[in-house]
């Protein structure tokens, strides 16, 4: 085994530095161990890839479909994807030349954020938020400029969105919108994303709408940014949260043409292509009647469940904006006279004691301290022993 001559590691990007480790995954990893531990931290779909998927992929195998395909993806699953967003979303994009198949919804967020920043450019982040974005903006030598929503109920409306233009001015290069939320499910109406649009179109920001749960909203249906500010607009989706295929690591990036080729400079030079059978997948489930519907049938389920955790939670003391969208509670935290009062010290203790492991809301940057987020991604039996695990959990600190 090596061992590593250490000047090399000055050899090292600095600002890889200013990057820590995910706090969620580090925090997943230290509670992985516990005997008999019940997990509701990762954002993991425990549904199946419906059968009539998982054989697209297989026939792509068979057919020997081992060649490089298109950088920006197969033309198939293009156009498999500008008929969803047309369907779903009254949106037009034109699958020769408005549409990259990235690896990932992650891969669209590094190829955006990498393609836009320059030296000092600021990225507007409404938090809490799914933590990515911060160290792919700083490793591209971005600033990211945190905006707390908590005391708006985790929505960004427009006058906290012209404060922070105001004070940060032109150096802002983009703002990041992801919508509905991970980590508080929470979406936004049609009417707040028309105010923003208004705002935003007064500027030269570009707006990175992150709707990857976009077919995981239940009581309305999902009004994207590219609608109402499509000139702007850089939109990330996929299929991994819509359809279980988390490990097929497929997702979208669409808008304007001329965009679209500057992005696809750094998607190209980063991973020239995706997978060949992942896209034959990906185009069965959104090119096919059977695949819209899919989703559909999963969002029922993920609403039983939502309904569920939110009335047991609700009723042991926590407050929770109802969350509308994908399959998160993000629960603040009963104060229990002050006692474990910080997330990740309740949370840990929970983990240890009762066996049952969530991640703390701080993980999410500002505002998410006090609370922590429950991924009701699995079975209704999961769910329910964890809420008993929860429920004696809070009843031996109330009688402690």
């Amino acid at each position: 085994m090596p061992n590593t001559k250490l000047s090399l590691l000055e050899s090292f990007n600095k600002k890889l530095n200013l990057v820590q480790p995910s706090a969620i995954r580090a925090f997943d990893n230290e509670v992985s161990d516990i005997p008999d531990i019940l997990k509701l931290t990762l954002g993991e779909p425990d549904f199946d890839v419906p059968e009539h998927i998982k054989k697209a992929a297989i026939a792509s195998i068979q057919n020997n479909d081992s060649h490089y395909a298109a950088s920006n993806g197969t033309i198939a699953l293009r156009k498999a994807a500008s008929h969803f967003l047309r369907d779903r979303y009254d949106l037009e994009y034109n699958p020769n030349n408005e549409i990259i198949v990235t690896v990932g919804a992650s891969e669209g967020i590094y190829t955006v954020l990498t393609s836009l920043l320059n030296e000092g450019d600021k990225v507007l982040l409404p938090t809490p938020i799914f933590p990515l974005y911060i160290p792919v903006t700083l490793v591209g030598g971005g600033e990211p400029v945190f905006i707390d929503t908590s005391a708006n109920d985790f929505v960004l409306s427009p006058d906290m969105l012209k404060a922070a233009i105001a004070e940060h001015g032109d150096k802002i290069k983009a703002i990041v919108l992801n919508f509905p939320s991970n980590p508080t499910g929470v979406t936004y109406s049609e009417e707040d994303i028309k105010a923003l649009a208004d705002v935003l179109s007064e500027t030269n920001i570009v707006v990175i709408s992150d709707e990857i749960y976009s077919e995981l909203t239940y009581s309305r249906k999902h009004v994207s940014m590219a609608k109402y500010l499509p000139e702007q607009t850089l939109l990330l989706n996929g299929v991994s949260k819509s359809h279980a295929m988390t490990g097929y690591r497929i997702g979208l990036l669409a808008g304007p043409a001329e965009l679209i080729n500057k992005l696809s400079l750094i998607h190209q030079f980063t991973i020239t292509t995706a997978t060949n059978s992942a896209m034959a997948a990906a185009a069965e489930a959104l090119g096919t009647e059977a695949g819209r519907q899919d989703s559909l049938d999963m969002k029922v389920e993920y609403e039983a469940r939502r309904n569920f955790v939110y009335q047991e939670m609700t009723e042991l003391g926590f407050k929770i904006p109802k969350p509308d969208g994908a399959f998160y509670i993000f629960a603040k935290i009963p104060t229990f006279d002050n006692k474990l009062a910080d997330d990740f010290a309740f949370a840990r203790d929970l983990a240890y004691k009762n066996k049952l492991a969530v991640i703390p809301g701080s993980a999410f940057g500002p505002g998410g301290e006090g609370y922590i987020r429950i991924s009701y991604a699995a079975s209704m039996d999961n769910l329910i022993e964890a809420m008993k695990r929860l429920s004696s959990y809070i009843k031996e600190i109330n009688h402690g």
